[in-house]
């Protein structure tokens, strides 16, 4: 029993810390973790693919919020446009976690080690490729100043916004994932935020989609309660100390490292839904 709670608050801590560092919430983290100890080696008991989705959804909502209350204090959250984002990814986070009980072992394996590539590669490339510019019309843009004086300008077109969201949000709800680890890119690369606010902005809506997806998942009852509150505690702390360490060193490091341990995860959940 000691052993477990140890376990989880280290999955609950490392998960939080990474995830508010790069804006992806930590729930790619989560639901794989929990598959393998608990679907695979049994050492989670009670713990289904549905559960780790739905608890994952859980200990996001807290995540999400104690992020965003950091990142709000330090002004890089853009409450405004993030509203936005929130039409479409409300919904789909909504239906995504109601069609997460059509998945089974295999096929989550097979899904979420593709997704994991996917968001690998994203998080490899998203400096690399030139920021969309189809978008800069004068009525949707924005200006911020960040702490060095730099001034950014960028636009999010409302139904642009909402169709992207949306998908995204069917994926939140899919695999507990909170979203931030596709939003992230996708406002720094196709919508042209500023990096800090993109990370600050992704984890109030991982706060909201997460709230959406748990609420699928609970009345399912895919969320194992016992476990989530350990993962909560140190969900909590992680997010903390994930929101001072993302100002105060640069999230490079932190990216190649998660990214490196995403293709070998995504990879490694591939050839185990095959053979």
């Amino acid at each position: 029993m000691l052993l477990t709670i140890i376990l989880l608050i280290l999955i609950g801590g490392l998960s939080a810390i990474l995830g508010s560092i790069v804006g992806i919430g930590g729930g790619i983290i989560i639901v794989p973790t929990l598959v393998y100890l608990g679907v695979n080696h049994h050492f989670l008991h009670g713990i289904t693919t549905q559960i780790a989705i739905g608890t994952s959804s859980v200990i996001l909502i807290v995540t999400g919020l104690s992020s965003s209350l950091g990142y709000l204090k330090t002004k890089q959250v853009d409450i405004k446009n993030g509203s936005i984002f929130l039409f479409g990814l409300l919904p789909g986070s909504l239906i995504g976690s109601f069609l997460s009980r059509y998945l089974t072992l295999d096929s989550f394996n097979l899904y979420f080690g593709i997704f994991m590539i996917g968001v690998s590669i994203l998080l490899m490339i998203r400096y690399k490729i030139k920021p969309f510019k189809i978008f800069d019309k004068p009525q949707y843009e924005r200006a911020y100043i960040d702490v060095e004086g730099k001034t950014y300008h960028y636009s999010v077109p409302p139904f642009f916004a909402f169709c992207t969201t949306l998908f995204i949000g069917v994926l939140t709800g899919l695999f507990g994932i909170g979203g931030g680890a596709l939003m992230t890119p996708l406002m720094l690369i196709v919508f042209r935020f500023p990096p800090h606010v993109a990370v600050g902005t992704s984890m109030m809506m991982i706060f909201f989609s997460s709230v959406m997806s748990s609420i699928g998942h609970i009345v399912q009852g895919h969320v194992a309660w016992g476990y989530s509150i350990v993962l909560i505690i140190s969900s909590v702390i992680g997010a903390q100390i994930g929101v001072r360490v993302n100002r105060s060193i640069k999230s490079d490091t932190v990216v190649m490292l998660l990214r490196t341990v995403m293709l070998l995860i995504g990879a490694y959940l591939i050839i185990k839904s095959i053979v």
